[in-house]
């Protein structure tokens, strides 16, 4: 086989070395046969390859070029590579290049050397990298880079995509907004074609265009409807240039600021501002006119308004009433920032109150406010908009103002980790005994003992409850309990009852909690928000009882309630500065029902609070404060001396020690969201999590049981392009 493959590409090396020509003479003749191959660079050949292998086209042509070329194992088979007529080098091997690009196969050029190999993997080795523009032709693989200047890079991937072999690739970097493509030359110089055709200017410079007699912010609606042909504009893509006009308000010099995608049609929305930039009908008179407010409170900014031009105005700012937009439902509900929900109720026998709610349940989330009247500007705000009556001058300045004052405000996301940790370590060990030292019958009866605690962990007080029977033992562990943890006791018979002769007491506990609330706010800028996550526990403050007979008339029993909501409560009133900080107002309270403390006086609550005004950067952790307690408390009870003995002093005593450690920690992160964007990826984030954790805790596949499943809040979807808004 290997002499086969030795005697073929001999046979095509002598082939191409004989064929390839253009009728040479006599004499270049003679020199090709005594001084080797006549072909050279220079020298036209004629192909004349059918149906021969590979390897040995490969290294005739190789010796055509005066280069080395490197067959890759895989590159298997045979090629058909002919010319009518006589063609230079440099053509022979782009008909090379050709044939093998019919077969699957390429050549790269890498470290000097050519080399044959799958096209697949010719992305791979390329080695020959293009900036911006390359002199190389043909069928060959290489990596050229596209500088793009006017259009995204992203977008043109997009649309060059299907003009390149499958086998290659093209790939976007944001960074300089270039294109990375690696394929045949031919096609890298066609694409180079068409990038130059597409990255071009999307639109024109920005102009503006100053008003003289009407108000930019009232004339950008109409330009821009006129422009986009009566249509709402579409938002435009990041990176895509876009054909609709732009038209923005620029209040300093009451100007509009236009945009096209071509000289012409700016030119056209130039001439439309010109005509409808004429002056009142009126001629200059006051007007009544109607702004609607796209973010901010219409009650409250027609007070800032009738304040701020008072002095410049015809009608004085206070010459009306102004009716307040209401309370909201924190404050309606009688809450002071650190203070609780009160409630009084009064029922005949009874404790609760009528609704069983507080008022911060039952008062409305923010009451209506009435309309702003007084002064030559008042407030709708059923319809959050403002009513204007000024002269033209006037009514420019109050535009200006309202366009600066009308911006969205940003909102803080606040989350706070409240961590409490308590340990608590106690033991206990005693020893208690009484004896009777005589027999029945005696006339003195000596007795000798020791006795330690309360209740039944006292050996007289069990040892009365043991001799009483039943009965007294159960009174006795109604009214005090018995000691806990191992105990070992003797009963010794006496006459016909049984006593306790001994008691031995051990005992050791070890309790641990971590307590861990998170508590999330969203509020907006400089606006008070509040959680209360817990109890609304009642509180009796008086009460009267009909303790007789009236003859008068009926008296009716009551009970006042005083409610307060017990638990956790967070109030934050956060407010961003210059740079991102962020400035809080913050009340953080975590009560509870001490545990047993129920009785006619109420029950007791155990309360830790914190109020603070604190300043941290967008997106930092701060810890407000806290406590770290540690008590320690120890008794020894025992006989004077005979306690002291070692060892034996053990018998003579009782000893208990207890340890108790509480840390209570409080941490807050401000978010700023500034835009809807930055709001929907926090909310998205916080669903997916949830949703996750239902889809994890689906109930198991049983035999007995249907499969009912467990509620899945549905996929989130990602929020759509909404229209721009009209400025």
């Amino acid at each position: 086989m290997n002499l086969h493959r030795t005697a073929t590409a001999l046979a095509a090396l002598l082939l191409a070395a004989g064929s390839a020509h253009a009728q040479p003479d006599n004499a270049s003749v003679q020199r090709a046969r005594t001084k080797g191959p006549a072909v050279k660079a220079s020298s036209p050949v004629t192909l004349n390859f059918v149906n021969a292998d590979i390897e040995a086209v490969t290294r005739a042509i190789g010796v055509m070029m005066d280069r080395q070329i490197i067959i890759d194992p895989r590159v298997k088979g045979t090629i058909t590579v002919y010319s009518e007529q006589a063609v230079s080098v440099g053509e022979a091997y782009r008909n090379y290049l050709a044939a093998l690009r019919g077969l699957g196969f390429t050549v790269v050029e890498s470290a000097g050397f050519l080399k044959v190999l799958p096209e697949a993997d010719a992305k791979l080795q390329a080695g020959s990298v293009a900036v911006e523009s390359t002199n190389t032709r043909g069928d060959q693989i290489l990596t050229q880079i596209f500088r793009v200047q006017h259009e995204n890079a992203n977008n043109l991937v997009a649309v060059l995509r299907p003009l390149i072999s499958p086998n290659n690739t093209i790939n976007a970097n944001p960074g300089n907004n270039s294109l990375v493509i690696t394929d045949y030359a031919d096609n890298l110089n066609r694409i180079a074609k068409i990038i130059a055709a597409m990255d071009t200017p999307g639109t024109s410079d920005i102009e503006l265009v100053p008003l003289k007699h009407a108000v930019a912010a009232d004339l950008a609606p109409l330009v821009q409807r006129l422009a986009d042909g009566g249509q709402t504009a579409a938002a435009a893509v990041p990176g895509q240039s876009s054909s609709a006009v732009n038209v923005l308000v620029d209040p300093r010099s009451n100007g509009l600021i236009l945009r096209a995608s071509n000289p012409a049609r700016l030119a056209a929305v130039r001439a439309m501002v010109d005509k409808l930039d004429q002056p009142s009908a009126d001629g200059g008179g006051n007007q009544i006119r109607v702004v609607y407010l796209k973010n901010a409170d219409a009650t409250k900014l027609a007070t800032v308004l009738r304040a701020a031009f008072s002095a410049g105005s015809s009608s004085s700012a206070g010459g009306g009433n102004t009716t307040s937009s209401g309370t909201g439902g924190l404050a309606g509900a009688g809450t002071s920032f650190g203070g609780q929900t009160n409630t009084t109720t009064t029922t005949a026998n009874s404790s609760s109150s009528t609704t069983g709610l507080s008022s911060a349940a039952t008062s409305p989330l923010n009451a209506s406010a009435g309309p702003s009247t007084g002064g030559f500007v008042q407030a709708d705000p059923s319809t959050n908009s403002l009513i204007i009556t000024a002269a033209e001058p006037l009514y420019r300045q109050v535009r200006a103002v309202i366009e600066q004052l009308d911006a969205r405000r940003a909102q803080v996301y606040v989350e706070s980790l409240i961590v409490k940790i308590d340990n608590t370590k106690a033991g206990q060990f005693g020893v208690q005994w009484q004896n009777m030292f005589g027999k029945s019958g005696d006339a003195t009866i000596y007795g000798a003992g020791t006795n330690y605690g309360t209740g039944l962990a006292n050996i007289i007080n069990a040892t009365g409850a043991v001799a009483n029977g039943t009965s007294g033992v159960t009174t006795a562990l109604a009214s005090a309990s018995a000691p806990t943890g191992l105990n070992i006791g003797l009963l010794k018979k006496f006459g016909s009852l049984y006593t306790l002769g001994a008691v031995a007491n051990f005992f050791e506990s070890q309790s641990g909690a971590n307590v861990l609330s998170t508590p999330n706010l969203v509020s907006l800028d400089n606006e008070e928000a509040r959680i209360v996550i817990g109890q609304n526990v009642p509180f009796v403050t008086g009460s009267y009882a009909n303790t007789g007979t009236s003859s008068s008339g009926t008296v009716n029993p009551f009970t006042t309630v005083d409610r307060k909501d017990v638990g956790l409560t967070l109030k934050i009133k956060s407010q961003i500065g210059e740079g991102g900080t962020v400035r809080m107002v913050v009340y953080q309270e975590n009560s509870s029902v001490v545990p047993g403390s129920s009785g006619t006086q109420g029950p007791t609550l155990d309360k830790s609070a914190i109020e603070t005004s604190v300043v941290v950067d967008d997106g930092d952790i701060i810890v407000l404060g806290g406590l770290m307690k540690d008590e320690y408390t120890d008794g020894d009870d025992g006989v004077p001396g005979l306690s002291k003995i070692p060892v034996l002093g053990n018998l003579f005593s009782s000893k208990n020690r207890k340890r108790v450690k509480t840390n209570l920690m409080v941490f807050l992160r401000p978010v700023v969201l500034r835009t809807a964007d930055g709001a929907n990826e926090l909310t998205l984030g916080r669903y997916d999590s949830i949703r996750a954790v239902q889809q994890g805790a689906q109930p198991g596949k049983n035999v007995l049981l249907p499969d009912t499943g467990a509620p899945v809040l549905p996929e989130a979807k990602t929020p759509a392009a909404k229209p721009a808004p009209q400025q």
